[in-house]
């Protein structure tokens, strides 16, 4: 089973831009379906971008326009672009397949956290 990685995150100002990359430990290019979800303090987990089995992407409506996802399966690893960084954004963002994550399969994450 492929794990994931996740790293870049840190603390930037809202308006601020950061990039995470989540490196997985196999081959992804034979995984179609996979994601960047986040967890909020207090909150559950949400996927917030993702590619679907046939190939398409979604963005849910709260990061739609800010956040753009990308893959590189030479490099076994997908991207999220994160702009127009917002307080709300704050959360541990992780990436994963929805197999692995039906199974409560989870890397550590990576915190992002939007603040002044």
């Amino acid at each position: 089973q492929v794990q994931f990685l996740e790293s870049g995150g840190g603390l930037v100002q809202p308006g601020g831009s950061l990039r995470l990359p989540c490196a997985a430990s196999g081959s992804i290019s034979g995984i179609h379906a996979m994601g960047w979800y986040r967890q909020a303090p207090g909150k559950q987990r949400e996927l917030v971008a993702g590619f679907s089995s046939v190939g398409a992407i979604n963005y849910s409506d709260s990061v739609k326009g800010r956040f753009t996802i990308s893959r590189d399966n030479a490099k076994n690893t997908v991207y999220i672009q994160m702009n127009s960084l917002k307080p709300e954004d704050t959360a541990v963002y992780y990436c994963n397949t929805p197999i692995s994550s039906s199974k409560g399969y989870w890397g550590q994450g990576t915190q992002v956290t939007v603040s002044s």
